[in-house]
């Protein structure tokens, strides 16, 4: 968008927290540029507005748009059909159109008078990418003779150092002889990652070539040609999943943070009947994390959460997912699914339903009071 023109007050990534915890640490930060942001709009006046997702922020900033009588499109629907619902007369009284990237999501906003669309998942409607598996080998110096497991360990620093010990340490267990693709989100800095990991283990050399070298661990910079390449990945929970669904690559879920975190939110996380059936949380009595599997309404790839998330436990679950196995062409087929049923009924790729809808707003706008000389979003 920035490439495009957009004049950036504030910098999401700035802002951007995750985790009750970290949340509240963070919040003075939040809360002053937050406030630069709603000086801005008083400021510039805009004729209609579209909020994604980031719904501590932008549930206060429709409020100050209603005021300003400043139609609002919201575009990836926070996820109140699993927490804080009371959110909902929020949206039902701020919100112009909901614009939604899961089908379930419809269902859930128009049973609670919402105007919501499904319009279909950015990432369903991507061309896959279109580097060759061989060329893709010689550009990163993988043994193409061996299988690749893809690590994604978030796109957060901290959900990155949550993550990575028992990842490095999965390099090191696993049984025979494969390459591990590590793709770094743009997010995070390369030659830090590359230094916590070599830093990971008084035994690793202090030089991050050589520590790397010696995990078969290979850093990258994109995330969708790993998960097209490798045989098969651990993901950290996020839209790193919805990737590796779209692309069909076999994967198991993997999340962990702090204590307190994980304490509150299994208290607080509920989801309505039509979108998980109660009945059904795993061992330990949680409910699934991840989207994919709350888009197939059913456990199609393991989770491992928390004290669960092992190097032992994920090799157990990686092996079969190997080979021409059972386990895999299942899981192959029912991530073909869900890709199926995120794609746009309609044909038309989401952006441009959100590009109609708010030309729609515009001109709806402007039938009810005088025209301006021009229009910003």
């Amino acid at each position: 968008m920035a490439a495009a023109g957009l004049d950036r007050v504030i910098r999401a990534e700035d802002v951007a927290h995750m985790g009750i915890t970290e949340v509240i640490r963070h919040a003075p930060r939040v809360y002053s540029s937050y406030r630069s942001l709603v000086s801005s709009i008083r400021q510039r006046r805009p004729n209609v507005a579209i909020l994604i997702d980031f719904p501590d922020v932008n549930f206060r900033l429709a409020r100050e748009l209603k005021k300003l009588d400043v139609p609002v499109i919201y575009f990836v629907s926070p996820q109140l059909w699993a927490w804080k619902r009371r959110r909902l007369r929020w949206v039902q009284q701020r919100v112009n159109r909901m614009m939604v990237i899961f089908p379930f999501e419809e269902r859930f906003y128009r049973a609670r008078g919402v105007d919501a669309e499904f319009v279909g998942h950015p990432l369903a409607q991507l061309p896959l990418p279109s580097i060759p598996r061989d060329e893709y080998a010689a550009t990163y110096g993988l043994d193409p003779s061996k299988p690749w497991i893809a690590l994604l360990p978030g796109s957060r620093w901290k959900e990155i150092t949550a993550h990575l010990d028992t990842l490095i340490e999965l390099t090191y267990r696993f049984p025979g002889k494969c390459n591990f693709i590590l793709p770094v989100a743009s997010t995070i800095d390369r030659e830090k990652l590359a230094k916590a990991i070599s830093g990971y283990d008084e035994w690793l050399p202090s030089d991050t070539d050589a520590a790397l070298k010696l995990h078969n661990l290979y850093l990258v910079p994109d995330a969708r040609e790993a998960l097209l390449h490798a045989r098969a990945s651990v993901v950290a929970s996020g839209t790193a999943t919805v990737q590796a669904a779209v692309i069909g690559n076999p994967f198991v879920v993997v999340y962990r943070v702090s204590s307190l975190t994980f304490r509150l939110a299994k208290r607080l996380v509920r989801y309505p009947r039509e979108i998980w059936n109660p009945t059904q949380p795993d061992p330990d009595g949680n409910p699934p994390i991840a989207m994919v599997n709350l888009i197939a309404g059913r456990r199609i790839v393991p989770e491992l959460l928390q004290d669960n998330f092992t190097a032992s436990n994920i090799v157990a679950l990686l092996l079969p997912l190997l080979g021409d196995t059972p386990e895999r062409a299942r899981m192959i087929a029912d991530l073909a699914e869900v890709r199926r049923a995120l794609l746009p009924s309609t044909g038309v790729n989401s952006i441009q339903q959100v590009s109609d809808a708010v030309d729609a707003l515009l001109a709806e706008n402007y039938a009810a009071s005088r025209p301006k000389a021009s229009a910003n979003v």
